[in-house]
Parts: structure tokens; C-alpha cells; sequence
């Protein structure tokens, strides 16, 4: 065997992809980067807020202070302060002078409430991790092997190509069977498009996609107008009159009828549903523009891998409405595009084939590597193909498969 054989055949075992370890299903990521950045900040920043206003509440003690008479003792004092802050209802006049009353308790709930914020955040990707996850597990480890086989297919053809081209007498006879073969179509795996196909008919995961995202909005604009909620009837009176003459103080002539007290921790809570409200705001166009990426197909990715003969997509038109489960697909394999290794090297054969003079001599990844291998120098130009052609090989192509693959 010459040198130059020798040559070829180590470059087309170098070029097939290694088996995949099986590490790849455990380092499938079933999140897009910027739903989980929406998971991190919309769960983390109410749950590390109020873990600071729970610090400081045990650190600094009482959370409100009375300005009791001058003749309360030091128990009495304390006494005061204890019941305004389990009452915390402001008692006041209206313009007529008639009293009125208003509870300030959302005040002491406030921080559990923000709490319940981040359960209700947290919702949504419970959502996306029960109902679709698994499936999506299912379907990116099927396609990401399938996609990196098929480049090996095209790879271990080319080598069978080679050896059948080194036994072959009549070299222009070789490259005639090779462009019927071709013309049939019996170069393609047709198993990973078909798969493809019927994402575009389903809808569950868009579905549950939609929805995790129609859920986080609802839960930041709610979110959002609970706290203006809070700024507009609570947040701006950090003083209020407390009365502590219930039951059996209700008949003690020297209590005042009302005490002035202060809310300690009232500019901290303004700080952190100021905090809260603002970044959730600034959230709420990164939750659209994560549902609006559903209504665009990623190309890209397609693109590149119509360098595989089994795959085509685009050249078919076979892309319809983007609102359905391949989309999503297309999605997530771009986030996983680490797991799949022949996406790097399809792509570097995609550069080089925009950066050779006669485009026309490769179409597909078989192309390039027959090129590669040494056999351009007999090889022929693309045919143009049509119907007729094809009526009148149709016939012979049988008998040319056998002599080419057999």
C-alpha cells in the first residue's frame, strides 16, 4: 500500500468522533442560561433580603420604639413597646375629627411575605423540572447521539468509498455509480430527520415552556403591585399612635389615650421591597424575550449539520410554524452544544467549504472528506439532476449499488 493511502487512512480514522462517555446524560443542562439566571436572582434576592431583615431584627431587638410618659418604669416601658407591636394599628382623626383606626400588620409580615414570593418563583421551574425535563432528557440524549453518529457514518462511507475506489479498475465508472447512489438518496440515514419531523408536530414541551414563563410573569407583575400596594397605604408612615388602654388598662386614669411610636426597621423594609420591586421590573422584559425566542427558528444549528447527508431540513423546507417541541429542541441543544462534538468540526468543514474556489465540489461532509482523502483527481463535477435522469438510471441503479457497496 502506498504512503499516500496510508496517509488517508489514518486521517479518516483521526477524523471519526470517540464513543461517548457516559457522562453525557448526567451533563445535559435541561435549563436555558437565562431561565436560570431568572431562577437564581427572582428565588435568591427575597430569600438573601429577608435573611438580612431577620439578621438585624435579632441583632438590634425590639423593631419599634414608644415614647412612653415620663412616670412608666422600665417594665411598664417595655410593656408599651411589646403591645404596640403585637397591635400595630394607628389611631388617628379624619379631617372631621371623628377617629379613625388602620392596621399597619402588613408591616410585620412583610418579611414572611417575601418568603412566599420566593416559593411562588420558585413554582414555575417545579413546573418545568416535572413535566417536561424528562422528556427533554430523553429527546437531546437521542438526538446528540444520533447527530454525532451520523457524521461518523459519513466518515466510515467515505472509507468504504476509498477501499472500493482502490479495487475499482474503471475509476470514471466508479465516480458515475457514485453520483446515481447520490441522486437516490441511499447515502442518508433518514432515522434522526424523520424524529426531527415529528417534534414539529408536537407541542407539549412549548406548551409547558409557555407556561412556565406565562406563570413568572404573573407572579413578578403580582409581586410588583403587592409591594406598590404596600408603598402607597403603608410604607411612607413610619410614626403612628398606639393605644394600650384595652382591657383591664382600659380604666387606669393616669395612661394616655394615645402613645406616639416609631418604627425602627421601616427604612430597612423601604430598602428591600425598593430592592425587590426594582429588579423585578427589570426581569419582566427577560421573561418576554425568553417566550418570543419561540417565535424564530435557530438556523444556525441547522445549518451547519446540512453538511450531513441525512440531514436537510432547511434545503427541504421542511421548517414550519416555530411554535412547536423541535424549536425548544433546537434551543437547548445550542445550550448543550459542549455535548456535541461533531457541531465543532461540521463547523469548521462548513468555514472551509465557504473559503474554497469550487463550491460546487462539496456538499456534503462526504465531499470534503473524499477531497481530503485524495480522491478529487478522478473525481467528476456535480451533475445538475433531473427527472429524466433520473427515468433512465433508475433502472441500473440496483446493479450499481452492488457493484459500488458489495
Amino acid at each position: 500500500m502506498s504512503l499516500s493511502h496510508t496517509a488517508a487512512e489514518y486521517m479518516l480514522s483521526d477524523a471519526l468522533l470517540p464513543d461517548p462517555s457516559s457522562s453525557r446524560a448526567k451533563g445535559l443542562r435541561l435549563e436555558l442560561p437565562s431561565d436560570r439566571l431568572l431562577k437564581f436572582v427572582t428565588v435568591g434576592l427575597p430569600l438573601f433580603l429577608v435573611s438580612l431583615a431577620f439578621a438585624r431584627e435579632f441583632s438590634a431587638g425590639s423593631q419599634i420604639s414608644c415614647f412612653s410618659p415620663t412616670n412608666f418604669t422600665g417594665k411598664q416601658s417595655a410593656y408599651t413597646d411589646t403591645a404596640c407591636w403585637d397591635s400595630l394599628i394607628h389611631h388617628g382623626f379624619d379631617a372631621e375629627g371623628r377617629a379613625i383606626t388602620k392596621s399597619l400588620w402588613a408591616l410585620k409580615a412583610f418579611p414572611y411575605s417575601l418568603l412566599v414570593v420566593a416559593v411562588l418563583m420558585y413554582l414555575p421551574y417545579l413546573l418545568w423540572r416535572y413535566a417536561a425535563a424528562p422528556a427533554l432528557h430523553c429527546d437531546l440524549l437521542f438526538i446528540i447521539d444520533e447527530l454525532d453518529k451520523s457524521y461518523n457514518r459519513s466518515v466510515r462511507l467515505v472509507q468504504h468509498m476509498k477501499k472500493v475506489q482502490q479495487a475499482s479498475a474503471e475509476p470514471e465508472q466508479f465516480w458515475e455509480e457514485y453520483e446515481r447512489a447520490r441522486r437516490e438518496r441511499y447515502f442518508e440515514f433518514p432515522l434522526l430527520e424523520r424524529y426531527l419531523t415529528c417534534k414539529q408536530h408536537a407541542h407539549a414541551l412549548v406548551f409547558i415552556y409557555i407556561l412556565r414563563n406565562l406563570l413568572l410573569l404573573l407572579f413578578l407583575a403580582a409581586t410588583c403591585l403587592y409591594l406598590v400596594f404596600l408603598h402607597l397605604n403603608i410604607f411612607f408612615q413610619d410614626e403612628f399612635s398606639c393605644s394600650i388602654k384595652t382591657g383591664l388598662l382600659e380604666a387606669e386614669p393616669h395612661i394616655p389615650s394615645l402613645i406616639p411610636c416609631k418604627l425602627v426597621f421601616f427604612s430597612v423594609f423601604q430598602l428591600i421591597s425598593l430592592s425587590v420591586g426594582s429588579v423585578y421590573v427589570l426581569l419582566i422584559p427577560v421573561v418576554i424575550y425568553n417566550a418570543l425566542q419561540l417565535c424564530q427558528w435557530d438556523k444556525g444549528l441547522l445549518s451547519v449539520y446540512e453538511m450531513l447527508p441525512a440531514f436537510d431540513l432547511l434545503s427541504r423546507r421542511m421548517l414550519t410554524c416555530p411554535l412547536n417541541d423541535l424549536n425548544i429542541i433546537l434551543l437547548f441543544l445550542r445550550a448543550n452544544i459542549s455535548e456535541l462534538t461533531s457541531f465543532s468540526r461540521l463547523n469548521a468543514v462548513s468555514a472551509l467549504r465557504e473559503a474554497t474556489a469550487n463550491k460546487e465540489d462539496i456538499d456534503t461532509v462526504i465531499d470534503f472528506m473524499t477531497l481530503l482523502a485524495g480522491l478529487e483527481a478522478t473525481k467528476p463535477k456535480h451533475q445538475s439532476y433531473t427527472p429524466e435522469a433520473e427515468g433512465s438510471t433508475a433502472l441500473s441503479n440496483g446493479a450499481a449499488l452492488g457493484r459500488l457497496f458489495g
